[in-house]
């Protein structure tokens, strides 16, 4: 029987006999594939009882999403919980990463839905926290200081998430940014050169430039074409017909390219970078949550001793940083799991 991990979380619908024995529909909507779940509500816990991947590019809209699920899975809905990767502001959510804009109000009154909630991806995936057993969690540091405090959650994939939970004495409270849009800076010779090449591509470098698949794969074709690595022929032969994650992942467990361990060990230290910078800026005493497409793929092949000193470096928080531990989290519904959550347990 697995041992349940569980974080405070604010959730005043939970108690309340309003918010139970319902079915919750709940779309986790990304740039390339989609995915439809049916939840049901019983007795405070959330099970997952179907789902459907779509192509969302193949849709006008997530109104005819929502309708192709439901003609293969009639049933009543009380609440939709929608997740997307972007912010959302007043109930509508616009961002490059979908096709078409979202907005509660017109998905209320085409499905006659009264319940109709938004929530950006990270925020969900925080909210799935709720919940966790220890077969998704993998500890990288435990902390000596048992100091109740604020979470951060770094979640690198497609694009980069981030998102945080507040502690308020009692609960953690989820949140949202766009911390991943912040500016990258670099801090030696060799990132210098990195930021200008660039610089030449993107105008302003983020971190998300840096930390996605994207900015893996801007890692290693800058060690590769400015610092002159060596690219085998097969390797490059992989990499213009696979998906480049996965062949990196498989290449780096095997050790069998210098130019591929290489791009791993400057992402590592990024991204330990970027976690230091986010968890100093909430004040993350509580924890540091890892989680994403790029560390379940790839983290395995990192130094976690290399990780940990590389994100304790500070000007004059070392201190802070050295105590705080960090979660590697493994958990594919987590997006899906937490809106389901966030649908049927936040509001009273």
């Amino acid at each position: 029987m697995e041992t349940k991990i569980s974080f405070p979380l604010y959730s005043p619908g939970k108690c309340c006999d309003a918010d139970i024995n319902h079915k919750i529909l709940v779309a986790d909507l990304r740039n390339i594939n989609s995915s439809i779940s049916l939840y049901s509500c019983i007795d405070e816990t959330i099970l997952k009882s179907a789902e459907s991947t779509f192509v969302t590019l193949g849709f006008s809209s997530l109104a005819e999403m929502v309708k192709t699920f439901l003609e293969k899975n009639p049933t009543e809905i009380q609440i939709l919980s929608i997740a997307v990767p972007g912010p959302v502001i007043n109930g509508k959510c616009v961002t490059p990463h979908l096709p078409w804009t979202v907005d509660t109000q017109e998905i209320s009154t085409q499905f006659g839905i009264a319940r109709v909630c938004l929530i950006n991806d990270l925020e969900a995936i925080a909210y799935s926290l709720a919940d966790l057993d220890s077969s998704k969690l993998q500890i990288l540091h435990t902390s000596t200081n048992k100091v109740k405090g604020n979470v951060a959650i770094l979640a690198p994939g497609n694009g980069l998430g981030e998102a945080g939970l507040f502690w308020d004495g009692k609960f953690l409270r989820p949140f949202a940014t766009e911390g991943g849009h912040t500016e990258f800076s670099p801090r030696n010779e060799l990132e210098i050169q990195f930021y200008q090449f660039l610089t030449k591509i993107y105008g302003i470098v983020t971190w998300e430039n840096v930390l996605s698949k994207e900015g893996m794969y801007n890692i290693y074709r800058f060690l590769r074409d400015v610092g002159r690595h060596h690219e085998d022929a097969w390797l490059a032969e992989r990499i213009q017909h696979e998906d480049f994650l996965t062949v990196i992942g498989e290449v780096g467990r095997e050790k069998k390219s210098r130019l591929v361990n290489l791009t791993l060990e400057m992402y590592a230290e990024f991204l330990a970078r970027e976690a230091n910078n986010l968890v100093l800026k909430l004040k993350a005493t509580g924890a540091l949550i890892i989680t994403g497409e790029i560390p379940e793929t790839v983290f395995d092949d990192f130094s976690k001793d290399k990780f940990y000193k590389d994100f304790t470096i500070s000007d004059r928080m070392e201190h802070l940083l050295k105590d705080i531990p960090i979660y590697l989290v493994h958990n594919d519904s987590g997006i899906s799991d937490g809106a389901a959550y966030y649908g049927a347990f936040t509001e009273v």
